[in-house]
């Protein structure tokens, strides 16, 4: 009797805790602390925010585009007459990466995220505390959650002017309560009355001023520990390793190996200073990326992705760089500057070994200079490792030769003459600074809305450079340094071929193909002027364009597809039209969400059942627009006043369906009820198909 208790028991918490498993609490847990234990009135201290995130999961930061897409982490502060913030938030070392769904650099933090502000205490009791709002993504689930909840500054000492502050900083005790962790609490955006009066500290605060007075947390762990970036330092490494490859077979380098070889095969300790050789060449050169890691701090990041200086600026360097590289002319350094270190080489000893590695950078500086250029460019963006990392990897490439053929001088037999193919790499190298300096501009022409660079003329361009650059290889185009070309070697002939399939393979793109393998160099495509995927989606017209439907003016679906953006108006038209109603439960910062638009719901299979077979309603649950005051309401959850259009669609999604997590996609009666199983991500479109039939069937047996 007593094992059935238990047993009766244990299956009444299963179910009690599966029916709350669904709503997941986002994935940081706070502390607030003071940069110093005691100030005096009118001077300023540092509020210090910090935020543990669980294993696999990651916060976005403070100090990106905040019109490219995901929910930035905001503080917003109730402001009175105790303190005052002073400057913008500043978050600690985020990481950065490139995120293909948005075509832009975002900012983030792994396992700790550390935010500091500043405010000057005006009161010797100041009282400060707010509302936060941020969101946490799984790197294993792709799921996205909202946060956002109370947060209270205590245990500040306001001391007198004869007070030294010589305690240890104290952490406010107010710890948040767990159910404002789940449901974002949104500022308004104009204040109604006094009480509801605040001081946001934002996403437009997006320069991160990391010269704090006080001692800076690192919040970054360090790049062998982080699962994504490792990868990808890895393979900028291996990338610039190649470069260096790539560096020996220009004219500028490769006829220098013969004699720089011979010069050490003759002297005392020949083989020593071949070593001393090549080490001095990866010094020089790593010195340089360390010069560049210095001056490129976090805050930099966000000023070299989003504005259009210096992508400008990359993008007229790549194209000096690529016509230097086609012939038009020559980047040489002051030949005084050449001769001086030329000189100090002649001096003999280690010394002058070192001297001639720096004298052999600067005289081939014309033909790696570029290459060494794109590589500083590519790494730029706040990076500290990367610019090391990759000049590196690019020397050892380049030095090892040097050393091994000065080692083994019996090798030197083997080397290839030089001749006009050394030209023809430099020529190749030129096309292709050109094709990726277009990056840049597209980026500046995305940010500023000029539209003078859509998909289609972006297209254009590389159609036009690499069909160019095919024929270079048959032979039909000769630049100026190029030697006659009577026949066609096989390699050239290979290569003309992978040139010419490539353009083929773009050709399509001008009319709408979505190119997946080109996802992180083009354009986005709702910028094609002309797109046959849109007249596809637009075949089946439907009467819903011809209502008046909330919101219509500030969100779309992609894809040409009709429907709503209230919860509703949706069901009441569902239920006119006898239809069941599908539920995208989305935000503007969710990237899985922007996924799965451009991977499953283009499906023609998806797109079809959509179009044909459901009322679709998309709820953004992060949408900052404030609704009238009669329209406000306060949560049954977790008793807040719901203001805006996300706030009350993540109450919705909470209190009906008890979830929180983007994207999720519901299918439901004309009264709200489900039909079958939710569904969240799922890159797979038969499932996503299946999952639509089977709501289908359900609706058709009711």
């Amino acid at each position: 009797m007593k094992r059935g208790i238990i047993f009766i028991l244990s299956i009444c918490l299963f179910v009690a805790g599966f029916a709350q498993a669904q709503v997941q609490k986002a994935k940081a847990h706070w502390t607030y602390s003071f940069s110093k234990p005691e100030v005096k009135k009118g001077e300023t201290v540092d509020l210090v925010f910090t935020a543990t995130i669980d294993k696999d999961w990651y916060m976005y930061s403070s100090d990106f585009d905040p019109d490219l897409g995901p929910m930035l982490t905001t503080f917003t502060f109730e402001k009175n007459k105790t303190f005052e913030t002073v400057g913008k938030l500043k978050p600690q070392n985020p990481k950065t990466k490139f995120e293909e769904v948005w075509q832009g650099n975002v900012r983030y933090f792994e396992g700790k995220g550390v935010f500091k502000q500043t405010v000057k205490i005006l009161a010797d009791n100041p009282v400060i505390k707010g509302t936060s709002e941020y969101q946490t993504c799984s790197h294993v689930s792709g799921l996205c959650i909202p946060g956002g909840e109370d947060f209270e500054f205590k245990g500040l000492k306001v001391a007198s002017a004869a007070t030294s502050a010589t305690e240890q900083p104290t952490v406010g005790a107010a710890k948040p309560d767990d159910k404002s962790a789940v449901a974002p609490k949104t500022a308004p955006t104009a204040p109604t009355n006094a009480t509801d009066t605040a001081v946001a500290v934002s996403a437009s605060d997006i320069p991160a001023d990391t010269n704090s007075a006080t001692t800076i947390e690192t919040a970054q762990k360090p790049a062998s520990d982080d699962p994504n970036s490792g990868g990808s330092l890895l393979g900028f490494a291996l990338a610039a390793f190649l470069s260096g490859l790539v560096a020996l077979l220009t004219p500028c380098v490769f006829p220098i190996i013969p004699m720089t070889v011979s010069f050490f095969t003759n002297q005392e300790k020949g083989k020593l200073k071949a070593f001393v050789y090549g080490i001095s060449i990866i010094l020089i050169y790593t010195l340089i990326g360390t010069v560049v890691s210095r001056l490129n701090g976090p805050a930099f990041a966000n000023f070299l992705s989003t504005h259009w200086l210096p992508n400008l600026l990359f993008f007229a360097i790549f194209i000096t760089f690529g016509l230097s590289f086609l012939g038009l002319f020559e980047i040489v350094l002051p030949s005084g500057f050449v001769n001086k270190m030329d000189q100090k080489a002649d001096q003999g000893g280690y010394a002058g070994v070192f001297f001639m590695a720096f004298t052999l950078v600067l005289v081939s500086f014309s033909c790696t200079g570029p290459i060494v250029g794109s590589l500083l460019v590519a790494s730029a963006g706040g990076e500290v490792v990367k610019p090391i990392v990759g000049m590196a990897a690019f020397s050892a490439a380049f030095a090892i030769p040097f050393t091994s053929f000065a080692l083994f001088p019996q090798w030197l037999k083997s080397l290839p003459k030089s001749g006009g193919w050394l030209n023809t790499v430099k020529v190749v190298l030129g096309f292709l600074e050109l094709a990726l300096a277009l990056k840049f501009f597209s980026i500046a022409d995305q940010v500023y809305h000029w539209h003078l660079l859509d998909r289609e003329v972006y297209l254009a361009f590389w159609i036009v450079i690499f069909a160019l650059l095919g024929f270079y290889l048959l032979g039909k185009i000769r630049t100026p340094h190029d030697s006659p070309i009577e026949k066609v070697s096989v390699p050239r002939l290979l290569l003309s071929i992978i040139t010419f399939t490539f353009v083929v393979y773009m050709l399509p793109g001008m009319w709408g193909a979505p190119l997946k393998a080109l996802a992180g160099y083009l354009p986005p495509q709702s910028t094609l002027d002309f797109d046959l995927n849109k007249r596809t989606a637009a075949a089946a017209p439907s009467a819903i364009s011809a209502e008046t439907r909330k919101y219509a003016d500030l969100f779309h679906l992609p894809h040409e597809l009709e429907g709503f953006f209230d919860y509703q108006e949706a069901l009441a038209y569902a239920k006119k039209v006898n239809k069941p109603v599908f539920i995208d439960f989305t935000g503007h910062g969710c990237v899985n969400c922007r996924e799965m638009e451009a991977r499953v719901w283009v499906d023609p299979a998806v797109l079809q059942r959509l179009n044909n077979d459901y009322v679709i309603v998309a709820l953004y649950v992060d949408d900052k627009t404030e609704l009238p005051e009669a329209q406000w309401y306060t949560s049954k959850y977790d008793n807040k006043v719901k203001k805006t259009i996300g706030a009350q669609n993540a109450d919705l999604q909470i209190v009906k369906y008890n979830n929180n997590a983007q994207p999720h996609y519901c299918l439901v009666d004309h009264e709200g009820n489900l039909l079958v199983q939710p569904k969240n991500y799922d890159l797979d479109p038969a499932k996503f198909a299946a999952f639509l039939d089977s709501g289908k069937a359900a609706f058709e047996k009711k």
